[in-house]
Formats: C-alpha cells, sequence, structure tokens
C-alpha cells in the first residue's frame, strides 16, 4: 500500500501543518515506509495470538502507597516570602 502527494497534502491541511517541496518528498517516503510496515504485520497469521491486555505478567510491584507527614505546616511556610496565619499569599492572577 503506497499513497500519493495528493494524499500527503490532505493530511497535512487536517493536521495543520504546513510543508515545503523537499519536506513533502521526505514525508511521503517515510509515509509509504510505514504504510508498507504495516502491510508486512497483516500478512502475519496471529489466529492462535490472544490479545495482549499487560506487557508483563507483574502485578502491583510498586510500594505500597502510605501517607506520611514529612514537612509540618508550620515548617512549610517558615521560609514563605509573603503569609498570611495558615496560607501562602500570592500575587493576583485573575482581575
Amino acid at each position: 500500500m503506497s499513497t500519493d502527494i495528493a494524499t500527503l497534502r490532505q493530511l497535512a491541511h487536517l493536521s495543520r501543518l504546513e510543508l515545503d517541496e523537499s519536506k513533502e518528498q521526505q514525508m511521503l517516503g517515510e509515509l509509504n515506509k510505514i504504510l508498507d510496515w504495516v502491510d508486512q504485520l497483516r500478512q502475519l497469521d496471529t489466529t492462535d495470538v490472544e490479545p495482549l491486555v499487560h506487557l508483563s505478567h507483574e502485578i502491583n510491584v510498586l510500594r505500597s502507597d502510605e501517607p506520611q507527614n514529612t514537612v509540618s505546616h508550620q515548617d512549610g511556610l517558615r521560609n514563605a516570602p509573603r503569609k498570611d496565619s495558615d496560607y501562602f499569599r500570592v500575587p493576583k492572577v485573575l482581575e
């Protein structure tokens, strides 16, 4: 399967891409390589292959998520350039 320059220009328009002449030819060659690779994949017999749900059989190999206070509220506000009792003061963002 391959595509032509008109199809590439339509894809570029839909993707909001601006391609000059040299880039069009380069992109057309790369797009045709991708489509040829997809054609090769279509020729593979996958009748006995089950769909892949996960990349590995490992489940929950991360550490357990345990909440802990690493910085106290007072320590967090200690070096704040501006604070108002228990809160950080920041410049006004919205008018």
